[in-house]
């Protein structure tokens, strides 16, 4: 089969691999009908994180059950969303609902607990492990055009959901949202979702202010650092917002989210770190700031999300601004690394 790999920065190559097959009672096989590049893929593109050999990338897929274990319930022929992890679904952490932190578990083209290499999304086929705690299988297979949005429930819109909760946003609320990329966009379609009242999305770019407004955004800031803060107060009355979405990653997009809050307000960052950003305790105790974050548990979500994606009340794959053949895999990457797109879906 096709797979994409990542030899070094700025280096990923569609090759040649052998098929996926079933190795353990629980596994499923899944023909991928669509996946995409995320940001986070770009830590390694850029070499931020280091690539030490090659190895497959991707984390976000749905499609098609071709084959499964003698104790998998999910059956050949169902159509499953998968969490950009894959889970058991039945150690503690997964039971309270942490499925991202599974004792067995492991990010989709990276190691699992146990050490082994786990196959990349930006595949044609994949082996997830422990199918039944993993797949969120769906009754009847979708049409082509709900497939975008099926697709961000595998992570940017769960993840823009997670940022949404953790920052306690609630009806009424005032919002500003750091972060224009895929995850931020969802992030202010999360707030909205939610009941939050006014919404700034910070921007630079016009296409994703653009989408920020669709989504439910009240406001717009291009503004960073100190004005862009100023900027904010000045639309809230002068006092910041209740909530406040870090959607990026680095230490300024913290700082960005953190300065933007009234005191008593709720950060919910979902970034992943880059350039180590560090909480400025001092900030934090003087203003009496709630913070709350971290990986999304995603799989926790897609059933609350999933009705609303079905009936038409959230439309998250318009973040999806460029569709590529998984051939192109490349150029996906230079769109994204380039910000000429605001995500890349890919079909194999």
């Amino acid at each position: 089969m096709r797979s994409t790999l990542i030899h070094a920065p700025g280096d990923v190559r569609i090759e040649n691999v052998p098929d996926p097959r079933i190795a353990a009672p629980t596994d499923a096989i899944v023909r991928i009908v669509r996946t995409c590049v995320c940001g986070s893929d770009l830590w390694a593109y850029r070499g931020t994180e280091p690539v030490d050999q090659p190895h497959p990338i991707g984390h976000e897929f749905i499609g098609v059950v071709e084959e499964s274990g003698p104790e998998s319930s999910i059956k050949p022929g169902t159509f499953v969303i998968s969490p950009f992890t894959d889970s058991d679904g039945t150690c503690q952490h997964c039971t309270n609902g942490i499925f991202t932190s599974c004792v067995q578990g492991g990010f989709w083209g990276g190691l699992n607990r146990a050490g082994e290499q786990l196959g990349g999304a930006q595949s044609e086929y994949i082996r997830v492990p422990f199918a039944d705690g993993t797949l969120v299988a769906l009754d009847d297979h979708p049409d082509d055009a709900m497939l975008p949005s099926l697709l961000t429930l595998s992570d940017v819109m769960g993840t823009g959901h997670h940022a949404a909760l953790m920052a306690n946003v609630r009806p009424g609320a005032s919002v500003v949202v750091v972060g224009d990329g895929a995850v931020g966009l969802c992030g202010v379609l999360a707030a909205k979702r939610l009941g939050a009242e006014r919404i700034i999305a910070m921007s630079r770019h016009e296409s994703r202010q653009q989408l920020a407004r669709e989504f439910g955004a009240t406001d717009i800031v291009a503004e960073r650092g100190r004005e862009g803060v100023a900027r904010v107060k000045e639309l809230l009355g002068g006092s910041g917002a209740d909530c406040a979405l870090e959607c990026v990653g680095t230490e300024a997009s913290m700082a960005q989210a953190l300065s933007s809050l009234r005191p008593g307000g709720h950060l919910g960052f979902v970034g992943v770190p880059a350039g180590g950003p560090e909480l400025p305790v001092g900030q934090i105790f003087s203003k009496n700031l709630r913070v709350a974050g971290g990986v999304a548990p995603v799989r926790d979500y897609i059933r609350d999300l999933l009705p609303d994606v079905t009936a038409g009340i959230i439309d998250p794959g318009r973040v999806f601004d460029a569709v590529r053949p998984l051939d192109e895999v490349a150029g996906a990457y230079t769109d994204m690394d380039g910000r000429t797109a605001i995500k890349v879906l890919l079909e194999p």
